[in-house]
């Protein structure tokens, strides 16, 4: 198996194992009320199943650019050489004319 493939295939993994483990602590500290709906309601495992679903997607999409990003070589985290220079920015006064016939506009 190519490891770009392994890689995504165990960073899926991870994301789904938060995202259960986001749901499983939202329905046990039954934030508004979802503990409540997901366990006692007929069609509850359907809402617990979509919320772990959905989250696994997001869940596993960060995880995996956070994999990605991870794989940077080192010389691309080193500082800029070279000393930056302050930029010197100065106030300059602008005249601006204001009519006198000026209407009031509501």
């Amino acid at each position: 198996m190519p490891q770009l493939v392994r890689l995504y295939i165990v960073n899926v993994l991870i994301g789904f194992g938060i995202s259960v483990a986001f749901v499983v602590a939202l329905v046990a500290m039954d934030v508004g009320g979802l503990g409540h709906l997901v366990l006692e309601t007929d069609m509850g495992w359907l809402g617990g199943l979509m919320l772990v679903m959905f989250n696994g997607v997001v869940f596993a999409g960060v995880q995996f650019a956070i994999a990605v990003m991870r794989m940077a070589d080192p010389e691309d985290r080193t500082p800029p050489r070279g000393r930056l220079r302050p930029v010197r920015m100065e106030l300059v006064p602008i005249r601006v004319t204001v009519s006198a016939d000026h209407k009031k506009r509501r």
